[in-house]
Protein backbone atom coordinates (compact mmCIF):
# COMPACT_ATOMS: atom_id res chain seq x y z
CA UNK A 1 0.00 0.00 0.00
CA UNK A 2 1.50 3.22 -0.32
CA UNK A 3 2.39 4.89 2.21
CA UNK A 4 1.44 8.67 1.06
CA UNK A 5 -2.50 7.71 1.06
CA UNK A 6 -3.13 5.98 3.94
CA UNK A 7 -2.98 7.92 7.36
CA UNK A 8 -0.17 7.27 9.68
CA UNK A 9 -1.97 6.47 12.86
CA UNK A 10 -5.62 4.68 12.93
CA UNK A 11 -7.91 7.70 14.09
CA UNK A 12 -11.47 7.63 12.96
CA UNK A 13 -12.71 11.18 12.76
CA UNK A 14 -16.11 10.87 13.66
CA UNK A 15 -17.80 14.30 12.83
CA UNK A 16 -16.13 13.42 9.09
CA UNK A 17 -18.16 10.08 8.85
CA UNK A 18 -20.75 11.50 10.37
CA UNK A 19 -20.68 13.89 7.29
CA UNK A 20 -20.14 11.83 4.85
CA UNK A 21 -22.61 8.95 5.77
CA UNK A 22 -25.50 11.88 5.77
CA UNK A 23 -24.12 12.84 2.27
CA UNK A 24 -24.28 9.18 0.99
CA UNK A 25 -27.51 8.64 -0.80
CA UNK A 26 -29.11 5.11 -0.91
CA UNK A 27 -27.30 2.09 -2.63
CA UNK A 28 -30.14 2.26 -5.48
CA UNK A 29 -29.60 6.07 -5.90
CA UNK A 30 -25.38 4.99 -6.01
CA UNK A 31 -26.13 2.10 -8.39
CA UNK A 32 -27.98 4.84 -11.43
CA UNK A 33 -25.08 7.62 -10.68
CA UNK A 34 -22.44 4.63 -11.92
CA UNK A 35 -25.10 3.42 -14.66
CA UNK A 36 -25.08 7.51 -15.93
CA UNK A 37 -21.31 7.87 -15.29
CA UNK A 38 -20.45 4.45 -17.73
CA UNK A 39 -22.21 5.92 -20.51
CA UNK A 40 -19.47 8.62 -20.52
CA UNK A 41 -16.54 6.07 -20.56
CA UNK A 42 -16.70 5.44 -24.08
CA UNK A 43 -15.53 8.19 -26.01
CA UNK A 44 -17.82 7.58 -29.41
CA UNK A 45 -20.42 8.44 -27.22
CA UNK A 46 -18.96 11.74 -25.60
CA UNK A 47 -18.12 12.82 -28.99
CA UNK A 48 -22.00 12.91 -30.11
CA UNK A 49 -22.61 14.42 -27.37
CA UNK A 50 -20.59 17.22 -27.92
CA UNK A 51 -21.81 17.58 -31.11
CA UNK A 52 -25.71 18.03 -29.83
CA UNK A 53 -24.19 20.34 -27.49
CA UNK A 54 -24.12 22.61 -30.53
CA UNK A 55 -27.47 22.15 -31.01
CA UNK A 56 -30.03 19.09 -32.49
CA UNK A 57 -28.68 16.86 -35.74
CA UNK A 58 -29.83 13.74 -37.34
CA UNK A 59 -28.47 10.79 -37.75
CA UNK A 60 -26.51 11.46 -41.06
CA UNK A 61 -25.26 14.93 -39.85
CA UNK A 62 -23.85 13.05 -36.83
CA UNK A 63 -22.21 10.68 -38.93
CA UNK A 64 -20.67 13.04 -41.10
CA UNK A 65 -19.44 15.02 -38.31
CA UNK A 66 -17.65 12.30 -36.99
CA UNK A 67 -16.73 10.46 -39.78
CA UNK A 68 -18.77 6.96 -38.80
CA UNK A 69 -21.12 5.16 -40.39
CA UNK A 70 -24.65 5.86 -39.80
CA UNK A 71 -25.39 2.15 -38.01
CA UNK A 72 -22.61 2.97 -35.35
CA UNK A 73 -23.86 6.70 -34.46
CA UNK A 74 -27.50 4.94 -34.46
CA UNK A 75 -26.24 2.20 -32.12
CA UNK A 76 -24.46 4.82 -29.55
CA UNK A 77 -28.02 7.24 -29.81
CA UNK A 78 -29.54 4.20 -28.75
CA UNK A 79 -27.97 3.86 -26.12
CA UNK A 80 -27.93 7.69 -24.84
CA UNK A 81 -31.39 7.64 -25.34
CA UNK A 82 -32.12 4.67 -22.76
CA UNK A 83 -30.13 6.16 -20.42
CA UNK A 84 -32.10 9.52 -20.96
CA UNK A 85 -29.16 11.17 -22.14
CA UNK A 86 -30.59 12.56 -25.40
CA UNK A 87 -33.97 13.00 -27.05
CA UNK A 88 -35.73 12.79 -30.08
CA UNK A 89 -38.01 14.21 -32.84
CA UNK A 90 -40.04 13.04 -35.65
CA UNK A 91 -39.63 15.53 -38.80
CA UNK A 92 -41.02 14.50 -41.74
CA UNK A 93 -38.53 11.13 -43.07
CA UNK A 94 -35.88 12.80 -40.56
CA UNK A 95 -35.13 12.35 -37.23
CA UNK A 96 -33.28 15.12 -35.10
CA UNK A 97 -31.96 14.30 -31.59
CA UNK A 98 -30.62 16.46 -28.91
CA UNK A 99 -29.20 16.86 -25.48
CA UNK A 100 -31.94 15.53 -22.95
CA UNK A 101 -31.95 18.52 -21.01
CA UNK A 102 -29.74 21.34 -19.35
CA UNK A 103 -28.24 18.60 -16.25
CA UNK A 104 -26.55 16.91 -19.05
CA UNK A 105 -25.35 19.70 -20.91
CA UNK A 106 -23.88 21.16 -17.40
CA UNK A 107 -22.17 17.51 -16.45
CA UNK A 108 -20.91 17.29 -19.97
CA UNK A 109 -19.66 21.17 -20.40
CA UNK A 110 -18.32 20.88 -16.63
CA UNK A 111 -16.55 17.78 -17.13
CA UNK A 112 -14.80 19.21 -20.39
CA UNK A 113 -13.76 22.39 -18.09
CA UNK A 114 -12.46 20.07 -15.53
CA UNK A 115 -10.56 18.09 -18.36
CA UNK A 116 -8.77 21.51 -19.37
CA UNK A 117 -7.48 22.51 -15.53
CA UNK A 118 -3.82 22.32 -15.61
CA UNK A 119 -2.71 20.74 -12.78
Amino acid sequence: MDEELVCQAHEVHKDAVERASGFMPDPETVEQLADFFKIFGDGTRVKIMLALDAGEMCVCDISETLGMSMSAVSHQLRMLRDAHLVTSRREGRSIYYSLCDDHVKTVLETALEHVGEEG
